[in-house]
C-alpha cells in the first residue's frame, strides 16, 4: 500500500511540476529578483522612449556602445528608442534567473516573447555595478 501511495505523490508532483500553474509560479519568482526588475526598468525607459535612462539601465560599458553606435549611424536618440521599441517582444515572460557561479556580480535572465506571431527566446546578460543590477545585453532567437 505503500508503494501504491508514494507512485500516486510523485505522479501528481510531476504532473504539477509541468502545469500551467507551476510555470507560473516559477515566472512570479523570476519577477521577484532584482535582475528581473533591472530589466524591467530597462523595458520601462524603452517604452517610455526616454534614452538617458535607457543608459543608465544599461552598463556603464553598454551605455558607452551605444553612444557610439548612435554616433556612426547617425542616427539621433529619438529614432534610436523608436527602433528599438519596435525590436522589444511583446507577451514577455521572464522563465529563469541564474546567477554566475564564478561570479556572483553577473547573472543571466531566460525569457520567451513574441516577435510577430513567432515565439522567440531571450538571454539576458547583467551585472553588478555600483551596487545595482545593470543590463548587459541581449539577444533573442526563434530557435530554442
Amino acid at each position: 500500500m505503500r508503494s501504491t501511495t508514494r507512485v500516486a505523490f510523485l505522479l501528481v508532483l510531476f504532473a504539477f511540476a509541468f502545469s500551467p500553474l507551476a510555470r507560473a509560479l516559477a515566472s512570479n519568482r523570476v519577477e521577484a529578483t532584482p535582475q528581473a526588475k533591472a530589466y524591467r526598468v530597462l523595458l520601462k525607459a524603452v517604452a517610455a522612449g526616454d534614452f538617458e535612462a535607457y543608459k543608465k539601465a544599461m552598463t556603464k560599458a553598454s551605455s558607452k556602445g551605444i553612444d557610439e553606435q548612435i554616433k556612426q549611424t547617425g542616427m539621433d536618440a529619438k529614432k534610436g528608442m523608436e527602433l528599438l521599441k519596435a525590436m522589444v517582444p511583446t507577451d514577455l515572460t521572464l522563465t529563469s534567473v541564474k546567477i554566475d557561479e564564478k561570479d556572483a556580480k553577473k547573472a543571466t535572465l531566460q525569457a520567451t516573447g513574441k516577435m510577430g506571431e513567432e515565439l522567440n527566446f531571450g538571454t539576458i546578460a547583467l551585472e553588478q555595478e555600483d551596487g545595482q543590477w545593470k543590463v548587459a545585453n541581449q539577444s533573442w532567437t526563434n530557435k530554442k
